[in-house]
């Protein structure tokens, strides 16, 4: 392979979208065609997974082709930050709604939004200033895309969810799409005073294409067929697995073998989302996938034997772990890891305890 001093097209950076990317468009597609429909079937969607599987790329590739048409605002929402001040801030200070806001005689000059109308009372409460600003965007014909990355249940969150839920019953042209953990989600939708969440589409994010990574690891490199399915099959369609195998392959020149690749791709891994993976499962958690490396076989009797452990009780720890993407079914009674080498790492693991 030719490198001809070009960049690496292959990205180390969380949720920022690389050159080399496989995009979700089944998923992203059915998210956009009701946001953009003139009856709406949701304004709400939540996208997860496992750490890695990309939720904040997916989120923004959707957000960026919305913001390609004048229609859509595009708002960036920090979930640690008051939301709602947040969100009335980003709108007062946009130059193209700046005029939309002064003919509607919104005053935001108490609230310290810097739009002041000569003759027109400063309006005190935020709740009512943002209302009257999307009131207005909506006449207007706007359509405003907020977008929160990793949310997590706090007072912040609490409080925007529930205000929202408001300016949906008020047919204000608002949309909202949050990417989070399982977990995370679960405890959101969970919340007694978010109920509507639960009628929310929920987006999981599945292994990409075994046959597109080879599409594309055969046009980057220009490898033969067999070659690059052997780095696919590695990353087993972990969105990550992906970029790394991309970026030390192209990082190499190219030419270095899959084998003497595999303990830096071991390496990233653990350093990037494994380590991080491994510290948020319980000691009952880890207890569990350790029986599955060591167990003659990964089926659920064996590992369950293994253990010792009551069917009840394991099938809890099998869902809790299924749910944070760490493991799946293929069949029947069985159990394997979706995580590429991940089976390596936990084996490592117990060597270092």
């Amino acid at each position: 392979m030719t490198r001809m001093n070009k960049s690496n097209p292959f990205s180390l950076s969380f949720g920022k979208e690389p050159v080399s990317y496989i995009a979700r468009d089944y998923q992203s597609g059915e998210i956009l065609e009701s946001f953009d429909s003139d009856n709406p079937s949701y304004q709400v969607c939540m996208i997860t997974g496992v750490r890695g599987a990309g939720k904040t790329v997916a989120m923004s590739a959707i957000a960026n082709i919305l913001a390609a048409d004048s229609r859509w605002i595009i708002v960036n929402l920090n979930p640690e930050r008051d939301l709602l001040r947040t969100l009335a801030a980003e709108l007062s200070n946009r130059k193209e709604l700046f005029e939309l806001f002064r003919d509607a005689k919104i005053n935001l000059s108490f609230l310290g939004f810097g739009l002041e109308i000569d003759g027109e009372p400063p309006i005190t409460d935020l709740v009512v200033a943002l209302r009257r600003m999307l009131e207005k965007l909506t006449k207007s014909g706007k359509r405003i895309l907020i977008t929160i990355d990793e949310v997590s249940l706090n007072r912040q969150m609490r409080e925007f969810a529930s205000q929202f839920q408001i300016f949906m019953r008020e047919d204000l042209n608002i949309f909202l799409i949050m990417t989070g953990l399982y977990e995370n989600i679960y405890e959101l939708q969970n919340e007694k005073t978010l109920t509507f969440l639960f009628r929310a589409p929920k987006v999981e994010l599945k292994p990409l294409s075994i046959p597109l990574i080879v599409q594309k690891y055969r046009e980057v490199f220009n490898i033969t067929e067999d070659e690059a399915l052997s780095m696919a099959k590695v990353t087993m369609g972990y969105p990550f697995a992906f970029q790394v195998m991309g970026y030390l392959k192209w990082r190499e020149g190219g030419n270095k073998p899959l084998e003497e690749l595999l303990p830096q791709f071991d390496t990233y891994l653990e350093d990037y989302v494994y380590e991080k993976i491994w510290s948020e499962l319980s000691k009952k958690d880890k207890e569990v996938v350790a029986a599955m490396c060591s167990a003659p076989s990964t089926k659920v009797e064996t590992i369950r034997s293994r253990l010792k452990m009551p069917s009840n009780s394991f099938s809890t720890y099998r869902k809790r772990l299924t749910k944070k993407g760490i493991v799946r079914s293929p069949e029947y009674g069985w159990l394997s890891f979706t995580l590429p080498r991940f089976k390596e790492f936990i084996l490592r693991q117990e060597e270092i305890q």
